[in-house]
């Protein structure tokens, strides 16, 4: 009988529910042989991100964004709850409850002060795919802005995969090693507060975090002498943050800057850069942006210590919404250097073609990215939207 009752529940919410998502072939080849022994030079995966939105009346909603990808190497394969919250919408306020991802930021080449969530490596090293993050996320509604409040239950260590596979540290992060300053370990209590407001043709966003910092600390395990592997380290952190853009005619002007403060000491860093509009190219449709950002961090083996970003941004504006990005980052000291392109482009009502390509050239011995220096590829993605 409960069964019953489950499935008639089921099927009645799903009546009033709406389903959108998409399902993602990819394919991902390296273009060269890898620093690390057994590598593989090539992966196939299949992904899938459907989204559940049910209303529950005009102020609350229950929404709910699983992840899953199938790949032929098993280090990559993983699955995670990106969304399973209830929100609630006030005259003046508003309420999620459960899990959900919040980024902050403005910068393209860098999210500096984007602090709430933890990074998705087995999706890419851009940053740009997060794990959930359970949370109690309020929002005030100000004259001008927001007030955000979080209370974050539990941390989500990074994972980096299998011991062979491509784009991660080498020698190979032990995660079952991990280590925390906090003795509650992962399930610390972190909170933060953000405002945020548009001034006029500025927007501003002032926060504040505390808690288990995101990005570990990969510490050498020295055996004879020599490390053989990485132990993941997470202090405890205050991390200050402030985020600003200001569009002045064709000129958009970006700023994110931090102060972090730990027990074994405090640092700053910053990017800040601009984007200029041309409009209508060649007397076409398209729009193309230039991009050009500096970025500075006090923290010793930063990969973004003094480094300057510049790329370009093509938007065709045509039916199929083709899009370019590509960008250059080049360590002014190291004299590294880092090539990423992206293009897209729909076909038909349902389908987008998707390109990614990263290049490392000159990888100093000292740099961060040193591990990374083989790991050139090329990766298609072929998604169906529903």
């Amino acid at each position: 009988m409960r069964r019953l009752a489950l499935g008639l529940y089921l099927a009645v919410t799903s009546a009033f529910a709406q389903w959108s998502g998409n399902l993602a072939l990819e394919g991902r080849w390296f273009t060269q042989t890898a620093v690390k022994p057994d590598a593989v030079d090539r992966n196939l995966s299949l992904s899938a991100e459907p989204q559940w939105v049910r209303s529950l009346g005009r102020d609350d909603e229950l929404s709910f964004r699983p992840f899953l990808r199938l790949d032929d190497r098993e280090g990559r394969q993983h699955a995670d709850i990106r969304e399973l919250r209830w929100l609630h919408v006030g005259d003046n306020d508003e309420w999620r409850i459960g899990i959900d991802s919040v980024f902050w930021g403005v910068t393209e080449s860098r999210h500096l002060v984007d602090v709430i969530n933890q990074v998705d490596r087995l999706e890419g090293i851009d940053g740009e795919d997060k794990l959930g993050q359970p949370m109690i996320h309020y929002t005030r509604l100000t004259d001008n802005g927001a007030v955000d409040a979080f209370v974050l239950p539990g941390f989500r260590p990074a994972h980096f995969g299998d011991d062979d596979a491509r784009l991660g540290p080498w020698p190979p992060v032990r995660e079952s090693l991990a280590g925390y300053e906090s003795s509650a370990e992962d399930r610390h209590v972190d909170v933060a507060l953000r405002y945020s407001a548009s001034l006029g043709d500025h927007e501003l966003g002032l926060s504040v975090f505390r808690g288990t910092q995101r990005e570990p600390e990969l510490r050498p395990l020295l055996q004879n002498g020599q490390p053989v592997a990485l132990l993941p380290w997470y202090p405890q952190m205050t991390q200050w943050g402030l985020d600003l853009q200001s569009i002045l005619g064709d000129w958009t002007w970006k700023l994110e800057a931090i102060r972090r403060e730990r027990k074994d000491g405090d640092f700053n860093a910053y990017t800040a850069g601009f984007e200029y509009s041309f409009y209508g190219v060649f007397g076409s449709a398209a729009d193309l942006g230039l991009l050009m950002e500096y970025s500075h961090d006090q923290r010793p083996g930063s990969i973004f210590d003094d480094d300057l970003f510049a790329g370009l941004r093509l938007a065709f504006n045509d039916v199929q919404s083709s899009e370019l990005l590509a960008g250059l980052i080049y360590d002014r000291e190291r004299h590294s250097r880092s090539l990423r392109v992206e293009a897209s482009r729909r076909l038909g009502n349902s389908w987008k073609l998707s390109l990614e390509a990263q290049a490392f050239s000159r990888v100093a011995s000292d740099d961060p990215m040193y591990a990374l220096r083989r790991d050139d590829y090329l990766q298609l993605d072929l998604a169906y939207y529903f």
